[in-house]
């Protein structure tokens, strides 16, 4: 059997915003890789590059265990991956280029190898998988064992005889429960506690109760598990929660999905399997707003102990949603934050702009729904396009001197749209004082409402607090916001590049 050592290519450390939220999760799907080789029989190694300063550090690992394959399997539920950023895809590109000096056969599966299998074979990897990857790289290192060539495993792009071969397409597993835990034990979890506990006072880990989305958003990228959904058992779940709570002690989880909790009934027998359990931990989840409006959906998630819930709003303008193909109502997203707040849990949006064909109010209409709802926290993005999407084909004869963002922080509008990017920059930042100035100043109030219910000084300081940032926001997002008027004039596209 085989010697092989896993990595991926996302590094934090390449990611300035994300390393200063400082909220690492550790590759799950790469753990749920390893996992399935070695119950194959292979022995397999983990290079983590979360934490990792640089590329090569990966060559100390590969001097001392002299592996026979080098597989890069970025971690599919992790929405970064699906990003494509060129910060993580040059850094892949290197340890491609190190594995292959000392020997190894390099196989890759990310959403980018997918959408750009011929620049990863052009730097040396040998193999790329496309889709769910499992069990077709279970079957390659078979193939490859036997002394063959992969033209019969389902799943694969390769090169031979200088040419590029494309094979069949691989159907999605639809038995999740059939699958191993997640190989932890070739995880240092440390590096990962160690942050949560030093910048949020909390350990969180993830875990996936499905995949795929069924859904057809068209701006939405899907190239690992697609448009099908297939879903774990309950049982399942409180199972390997179990033995994460046994493990790692954590006292939250991400539920990583996609979509949390969509079959029937899934989240009331959820909560029940949790409460039989004796299990007492918070959790946060992705949903969909028509999802939470259905009867007994909301009660469940709090009685399991659910403490947010993140949708993708997207806009406040119905247009917008129906040229997304959304498939929700703005009416549906403020009913469902209302429903999410009225059940004791906080609802956090997601919003995005630039969308093509958006214009000055559809934007205020997207920033009139958020001050009026005020969730507990927002995401900002602008509309970015990826192969495979309807919105990436309408738009890609504008990617020419940039197609990908380098980080998830760039924001870079990369297309045609109604205003200039710098435009959508300085709009990001007015939206996130806007909504800051008035979670300072409802806190402010809300405290004046209840005088000295926490004691006076306690109360004083909370207060000062309140009154310093909600003035220093709300002086920002004034003086902002008369830019922006001056944006909406000086920025409206002409003729030319965006």
């Amino acid at each position: 059997m085989a010697s092989v050592l896993f990595t991926h290519s996302y590094f934090l450390r390449f990611d300035p915003k994300q390393y200063r939220t400082g909220q690492p999760y550790p590759p799950l799907g790469t753990l749920y890789a390893a996992a399935v080789l070695r119950e194959a029989g292979h022995s397999v190694g983990l290079h983590d590059t979360m934490f990792s300063e640089a590329p090569g550090e990966i060559v100390r690992r590969l001097e001392q265990e002299r592996p026979s394959y080098l597989v890069v399997y970025d971690d599919g539920f992790n929405y970064l991956t699906k990003m494509c950023l060129t910060n993580m895809r040059d850094a892949a590109f290197q340890m491609i280029h190190l594995a292959k000096e000392f020997g190894c056969r390099v196989i890759v599966s990310s959403s980018d190898a997918t959408d750009h299998a011929e620049r990863y074979l052009d730097e040396g990897a040998d193999a790329v998988i496309t889709g769910e990857a499992e069990v077709s790289l279970r079957e390659m290192l078979a193939v490859y064992e036997a002394g063959g060539t992969p033209e019969t495993v389902a799943g694969i792009i390769f090169r031979k005889n200088g040419q590029t071969v494309r094979t069949a397409k691989r159907e999605v597993m639809r038995d999740l429960d059939a699958l191993p835990m997640p190989a932890y034990d070739i995880l240092n979890i440390e590096p990962y506690r160690q942050m949560w506990k030093r910048r949020h006072g909390y350990f969180s880990l993830n875990v996936a109760t499905t995949r795929g989305c069924p859904f057809s958003c068209n701006w939405c990228a899907k190239p690992i598990y697609g448009n099908r959904y297939n879903s774990r058992s309950p049982k399942n779940v409180v199972e390997e929660l179990l033995t994460l709570k046994r493990l790692f002690d954590f006292d939250h989880i991400w539920f990583c999905d996609d979509i949390f909790g969509l079959k029937p009934g899934w989240a009331e027998e959820f909560a029940k399997e949790v409460r039989e359990a004796g299990l007492s931990f918070r959790f946060k989840i992705q949903s969909r707003a028509d999802l939470l409006l259905k009867p007994g959906t909301a009660e469940a998630l709090a009685l399991a102990g659910c403490e947010t819930v993140w949708m993708g709003a997207e806009s406040g303008s119905q247009k917008i949603l129906n040229a997304m193909d959304k498939g929700i109502t703005v009416t549906q997203i403020r009913q469902a934050v209302r429903t999410v707040k009225q059940h004791g849990m906080k609802p956090a949006l997601f919003l995005q702009f630039g969308y093509p064909g958006e214009t000055k109010d559809d934007i205020e209409a997207t920033v009139q729904m958020l001050l009026e709802l005020m969730p507990s926290d927002i995401g900002i993005s602008v509309s970015y396009p990826l192969p495979g999407t309807l919105f990436y084909d309408n738009v890609k004869n504008d990617l020419q001197a940039k197609a990908n963002w380098t980080d998830s922080d760039d924001l870079a509008l990369m297309f045609h749209s109604t205003y200039r990017p710098e435009f959508y920059k300085r709009l990001h930042r007015f939206v996130h004082k806007r909504f800051r100035a008035r979670a300072a100043l409802d806190s402010l109030r809300a405290m004046m409402a209840k005088p000295f219910a926490n004691g006076v000084i306690m109360e004083i300081r909370t207060g000062v607090v309140n009154v310093v940032f909600g003035m220093y926001y709300l002086l920002g997002a004034a003086f902002d916001a008369l830019r922006l008027q001056l944006f909406y004039r000086a920025h409206k596209k002409t003729a030319g590049a965006p």
